[in-house]
């Protein structure tokens, strides 16, 4: 089918999409970690609970802990080989719990029966049990999202990937083409829809090309826009439709999923699959081989950046993600989740870690904020601790926290950690008032 222009959306902002370092880079096998640290907290939501014991051998594949309630997802083995220790360890500043795993070399699995005809249900269900969350970031349970309380039409397949840097969703469109479209289909047939889209940024005219293949999905060319990822900015252009504050894209019709959730959908169907690898895009000036690396969950970080040549020279930042939207890490001491899209080390221009200054009262971060914001009545009242005032002046809680404020502010304000902070006190708040 053809591919078709999208709309574009009002504000947001133009960045140097600096894809050029690992986008022809096709994607390698990362060697298995002599050691996992398979982290409990996988999905947004509750952590999973471990049900294996120390000293309990598993198989690559293997549950080995079980989602506590409907906002959580299963956790699987990533190796082979002995529980050494359930845990808890610092990442990237939080506490979370880990599952220790030392690998034994022997790569025995432990799958799923393959799904022959499924119905929607036996899809439903099996991206249930294969702990599939969404791959662009989310990390939101899929098997929550693709059973909407309200009626949907539409199918958008996010192949945006519009941050900086990564390249691990333009890769897999190219490398897994088909399986990306089969595992649309899955998820069309379980949602009850014959309409999908594809939306993929303008910078990627060979994934685009590549999806005009299939009669039955639409490809949509982006303008390329950050954040033109977002669900609801992706919903608006491809299809015209608006999503209201404190909506959902279902209350519009529509389901928004990741093409990489779509290719895990396609290995959880039809190979029995669980989730608990993916690409991941290690790239910035700092590293000597930029590449695309499928990386088992629970793989140190510091073995990504050796297998990469280690660092061309020191850098100024390190970010788990991607530079609008990541987490920076003080050290290499952390471990890959279902969720993480990339590994920067950005060098000091790259970086632009001036000191902040005070505000200007410029307006530029209202300006581009995607969501008609006001993030300096944020940054202003939660400095002060006022954050009741600071949600309601900046309408703090319906930011998407895309980072375009922070980008284009002259004063180099730490807006996006004042969004955090006072996302985090609203919602402290809010849970000691219903006790």
């Amino acid at each position: 089918m053809k591919a078709i222009k999208a709309k574009s959306f009002f504000a947001g902002i133009h960045v140097k999409d600096m894809k050029s370092l690992a986008c022809n880079c096709p994607t390698e096998v990362m060697p298995d970690p002599a050691v996992a640290y398979i982290s409990l907290r996988q999905s947004l939501g509750k952590p999973a609970v471990a049900i294996v014991e120390k000293g309990q051998k598993v198989k690559e594949g293997e549950l080995i802990a079980k989602a506590d309630g409907a906002i959580s997802s299963d956790v699987f083995a990533s190796i082979a080989g002995e529980v050494t220790d359930i845990t808890e360890l610092d990442c990237a500043g939080c506490k979370e719990s880990f599952i220790v795993i030392k690998g034994d070399g022997s790569g025995e699995k432990s799958y799923f029966p393959p799904l022959k005809d499924a119905t929607a249900d036996e899809i439903k269900a099996r991206i249930r049990d294969c702990g599939i969350v969404g791959l662009g970031g989310a990390a939101f349970p899929t098997a929550v999202k693709i059973a909407p309380k309200t009626p949907v039409d539409t199918l958008i397949l996010n192949g945006a990937e519009c941050e900086p840097y990564l390249t691990c969703d333009h890769r897999l469109m190219l490398e897994h083409t088909e399986e990306i479209a089969r595992g649309a289909r899955y998820l069309a047939k379980a949602l009850g829809v014959s309409r999908i889209i594809i939306g993929i940024e303008a910078n990627k005219p060979d994934a685009i090309a590549a999806f005009e293949a299939f009669d039955d999905i639409q490809p949509v060319i982006l303008k390329k826009q950050y954040p033109m990822g977002s669900e609801k900015h992706i919903i608006y252009v491809t299809t015209g439709r608006k999503v209201g504050i404190g909506k959902l894209p279902a209350d519009s019709g529509v389901v928004v999923q990741n093409v990489a959730t779509a290719y895990a959908v396609c290995q959880a169907v039809e190979l029995g699959k669980p989730l608990y690898e993916r690409i991941v895009t290690v790239s910035g000036g700092a590293i000597a081989q930029p590449k695309n690396l499928w990386v088992k969950d629970g793989t140190p970080v510091k073995e990504l950046v050796e297998f990469c040549g280690g660092e061309s020279q020191t850098p100024k930042k390190a970010i788990c993600g991607g530079p609008m939207t990541g987490v920076a890490l003080a050290s290499y001491d952390m471990y890959t989740h279902k969720a993480t899209s990339g590994i920067l080390l950005l060098t000091k221009e790259e970086a632009a870690a001036e000191e902040p200054t005070p505000c200007l009262n410029c307006g530029k971060c209202a300006d581009v904020c995607p969501m008609h914001l006001m993030p300096m009545n944020t940054a202003f009242y939660s400095a002060a601790g006022d954050f009741e005032t600071a949600a309601k002046l900046g309408n703090t809680m319906s930011c998407i926290e895309c980072g375009a404020c922070e980008y284009i502010c002259p004063a180099k304000r730490p807006l996006i950690q004042a969004i955090r902070k006072t996302k985090a006190a609203v919602r402290a708040a809010a849970k000691k008032g219903g006790k």
